[in-house]
């Protein structure tokens, strides 16, 4: 027999036990009991038959005796379910024996992230409840996966085990620790005397046009639509003097090379930054979008920067949606070291959006930055020293 022809054999069995649950000493007995059972047969050794007979019945009766399942009713609740990196998070696991008859003896165990919690079930009697807790990991920002309850009984000989699953899994979601940023740029603002900064044709622009409702005012209705429509038509007003916020992240695989498991240290400190500057404009009342290069964020802005991971992407078709689109006044651009290149590209930016900075993260000691002019750089090593900078910028 050849050597791959061996491992085939050897993986074969392997996926049966798995299978059928049937442990090594089980796949000892079974090769045991027709063995004797050929040979009791094959020369006549009744008492070979007999052995045989009983190592069958045996494996029978611990399939039968591992196969009993216990009923239980799972519930979990994570405290809170959603936290900052470091910040203590607590799953509590409550397991009820909805049998009527038997008692819950068991050792079961919950799936916690990359680790497992056991969970003691000892003379769980029915109709009785049992609670306990654990802390959950969040030392690394991303989603941890708990549960499902998974429970694996045997029986007496240790032949066969059999495991199943109870309840439903749960998530805590790990967001990026969110550092305090004083300062937040001042936008379009309309000065005391009627100038308008960084504006050169005013705030006030049209948007769309609605119906007429009570109470709005009559210079606002535009009455050539209004003729055309039949019905009184009203402009609607947008005031461009609001600031709004642009953060486009770098999530490319290139910009942070020096990644592993989809994550690197700079990429890393780049969505503290961004989870830090989303946090204080929902704190001044500011708009604020978040923006990925590889994908368009949807969903809670945290949630999206938990989840985020690194991946192929094309920021030169990114920039130009970007562009086209003019989202806001103030544009944050966030990478890593192998984002140093295209800090030009991003500063050609300057056009639709009178200011535009760039996070740096990762590459302290690299080439000085060469990029167009206007262009506000901040360096950083880490999410507090971002933070410190970025207080200190005055080119708002």
């Amino acid at each position: 027999m050849t050597s791959g022809t061996s491992a085939g054999v050897r993986d074969g069995i392997r996926r049966w036990r798995e299978l059928t649950g049937v442990t090594a000493r089980g796949f000892g007995i079974v090769v045991a009991a027709l063995g004797l059972l050929a040979a009791g047969f094959r020369y006549g050794y009744p008492d070979l038959a007999v052995l045989g007979a009983a190592a069958g019945v045996a494996l029978v009766c611990a399939v039968a005796f591992a196969s009993w399942r216990p009923g239980l009713g799972v519930e979990r609740v994570a405290e809170p379910d959603r936290v900052a990196r470091g910040e203590a998070a607590r799953m509590t696991l409550t397991v009820r024996n909805t049998s009527r008859l038997r008692a819950a003896n068991l050792v079961a165990t919950d799936r916690c992230g990359n680790r497992t919690v056991p969970v003691p079930l000892l003379r769980l009697r029915p109709g009785r409840d049992t609670t306990v807790g654990y802390p959950v990991p969040t030392s690394r920002r991303g989603i941890v996966a708990v549960g499902p309850l998974r429970v694996n009984r045997g029986d007496p000989l240790g032949l066969v085990t059999l495991s199943r699953t109870y309840g439903g899994p749960a998530e805590v979601w790990v967001h990026p620790r969110i550092h305090l940023l004083r300062a937040v740029p001042a936008g379009m603002a309309r000065s005391l005397d009627g100038r308008i900064d960084k504006v050169p044709h005013g705030t006030i622009t049209f948007d769309a046009l609605r119906e007429y409702v009570i109470g709005d005012e009559l210079r606002r209705v535009h009455w050539r639509s209004s003729a055309k429509v039949g019905e009184l038509m009203v402009r609607e007003q947008l005031d461009t003097s609001e600031p709004t916020i642009v953060v486009l992240l770098d999530d490319r695989a290139a910009a942070h090379p020096e990644h592993k498991d989809g994550t690197a240290d700079s990429f890393e400190v780049a969505c503290e930054a961004a989870a830090s500057i989303v946090a204080a404009a929902a704190r001044e009342d500011i708009p604020v979008s978040l923006h990925l290069v590889t994908d368009v964020a949807s969903g809670p802005y945290l949630d999206v920067l938990a989840q985020a991971t690194l991946r192929p992407g094309d920021l030169a078709a990114t920039l130009r949606r970007v562009r086209a689109q003019r989202l806001g006044d103030t544009l944050v651009f966030l990478t890593g070291p192998g984002g140093r290149g295209d800090l030009g590209a991003v500063s050609a930016l300057r056009g639709p959006y009178p200011v535009v900075m760039a996070g740096l993260f990762g590459d302290r000691d690299g080439a000085p930055v060469s990029s167009g002019e206007g262009l506000i750089v901040i360096e950083a090593a880490d999410g507090a020293e971002f933070a410190v900078a970025w207080d200190g910028v005055r080119g708002w």
